[in-house]
């Protein structure tokens, strides 16, 4: 299986052809932090907004990609809840971005998005990124894709969850919890980066 899903992260890249901003780099400021965006729950919110007094953590994501939803594995979104647990007992804030535009009139409506966070029992915001902007701005390739920010909008930890989107009793490098325990414990965070892995982000060309 994680042959399988390697291939597909390989064709997913490969696809690219939209000229979109480089990935983040490590320190940079969030982009785009004031840009409101509808969530599931008819709230508008931005990334200001949600932030909290250690940080915020946007996962970049969507309701059909293997990497988040699962296939023959699990998939990464059954992990959101325990590390969004995670971020509200340390003081950081935490949403989940769709931006697939290119299918916002199908599975990734805001309809849908509504169905999926509540079958799936989402507890952070789940918000639309409408015509891909902040993910454009973010340089966010696929879902997911994480990006960490200290409570100074100071990019921290960015790339993958963990080492087993298969399963997570299988992981062995929680690269993101232990990001998040360091983060909020003033502590360095080692590695900062990862390689995401994932479908790519559905834009308009």
């Amino acid at each position: 299986m994680k042959i399988v899903l390697f291939a597909l992260s390989l064709l997913t890249f490969s696809a690219f052809s939209i000229d979109i901003n480089p990935v983040l780099e490590i320190g940079e400021n969030a982009p785009m932090a004031d840009h409101k965006m509808m969530d599931v729950s008819g709230e508008t919110l931005s990334l200001d907004d949600i932030q909290q007094e250690n940080g915020l953590l946007v996962v970049f994501s969507c309701n059909t990609c293997p990497f988040v939803v699962g296939g023959r594995g699990e998939g990464w979104e059954g992990r959101y809840n325990e590390l969004y647990d995670q971020c509200q007992k340390l003081g950081i804030g935490m949403v989940l971005v769709n931006s697939n535009e290119a299918k916002r009139g199908g599975d990734d409506s805001l309809d849908n998005m509504k169905t999926h966070a509540k079958q799936e029992g989402y507890s952070s915001y789940y918000v639309v990124d409408e015509k891909s902007a902040l993910a454009d701005a973010f340089g966010a390739r696929t879902t997911p894709h994480i990006y960490m920010f200290n409570n100074k909008m100071q990019l921290v930890y960015k790339g993958a969850i963990d080492d087993n989107v298969d399963s997570s009793a299988e992981v062995k490098q929680p690269w993101l919890s232990n990001a998040i325990s360091n983060l909020a414990g003033g502590k360095k965070i080692n590695p900062n980066s990862t390689r995401n892995s994932g479908c790519s982000i559905k834009r308009v060309k």
